[in-house]
């Protein structure tokens, strides 16, 4: 493995980045995470506009125009020889000092990881898994925007970590309205009375790439979609559930705090959203 810094490669265990990084001290940077579908990058242009996007928001200025970012990504991929993977772009705010200004950081740092990843077992796929509601909150949106894709994940970690001791692989996090947000690493969708619902950006949401091309599958299959304000009666009631994400994909839910989900396995319409989607990353490696 071969991994970007700034313009040269370094094997994995060579890589490195200075202990004043302010995305190591700090959390101050942006991040998106791709897929790679048979040696080609799946919607790499819209990852590479929310980068930008992000990084705007909290004034880090990325060193490269967004057309050279895309063409560095797929030389990335091309030096690593990648058919089937995942790509982590970082851009910290880059070396400064102890203190937390920005203006004493005069060059952000880019990293490109190309590597694997599998967020769930393949198996669940078929079976679906069950989430838990995080008792912790998902940060206000006044404080944090969440179309702002921040090295900030503390707030996700701990969400994470009360599944793991639910005994769950997931944790749906509720914003401080009381309102559904997204879960740890991933939207959330639900299926009730043949529409589609996801929570609004507005509620703590991400706007996730998967997401919208998931809202896209549903249009082709002619089925209504809402974006909307969801609470825990909404996923407790749902007749289908299901994750989306860059590293998940697609994952059926099958339980949420308990209550079954529908007949307790992958509902008809999730399986179809699946395989859609499915057939969208073939036809993007083809």
């Amino acid at each position: 493995m071969k991994i970007y810094i700034d313009g040269e490669y370094y094997e994995k265990d060579q890589a490195r980045i200075s202990v004043f990084d302010h995305g190591l001290l700090y959390g101050d940077g942006v991040f998106e995470g791709i897929r790679i579908y048979g040696g080609r990058v799946f919607k790499l242009n819209e990852h590479i506009l929310r980068l930008f996007a992000s990084a705007k928001a909290i004034l880090l200025d990325i060193p490269m125009s967004p057309s050279l970012m895309s063409e560095t990504v797929l030389e990335a991929v091309r030096v690593n020889n990648k058919a089937d993977g995942y790509i982590r772009v970082v851009v910290t705010r880059g070396r400064g000092d102890l203190g937390i200004d920005p203006a004493k950081c005069p060059k952000p740092t880019v990293i490109i990881i190309v590597d694997d990843i599998t967020l769930y077992p393949a198996e669940m796929y078929e079976r679906g898994i069950a989430v838990v509601t995080a008792a912790s909150r998902r940060l206000a949106i006044d404080g944090l925007d969440p179309r702002i894709k921040s090295l900030n994940y503390l707030n996700n970690i701990l969400a994470k970590i009360e599944a793991k001791q639910a005994g769950c692989l997931e944790a749906v996090l509720l914003n401080p309205q009381g309102y559904v947000s997204e879960c740890t690493a991933d939207n959330i969708f639900i299926i009730k009375g043949g529409v589609l619902y996801t929570p609004a950006t507005i509620e703590g949401a991400l706007d996730g790439i998967t997401r919208e091309t998931v809202l896209e599958l549903a249009a082709g299959l002619s089925l209504p979609c809402k974006v909307c304000a969801l609470s825990r009666y909404d996923l407790y009631n749902a007749d289908e559930c299901f994750l989306t994400g860059s590293g998940a994909e697609l994952m059926p839910v099958v339980s949420v705090d308990g209550r079954r989900i529908g007949r307790g396995t992958p509902g008809d319409l999730t399986l179809k959203l699946l395989a859609g989607f499915r057939r969208l990353a073939a036809e993007t490696a083809g």
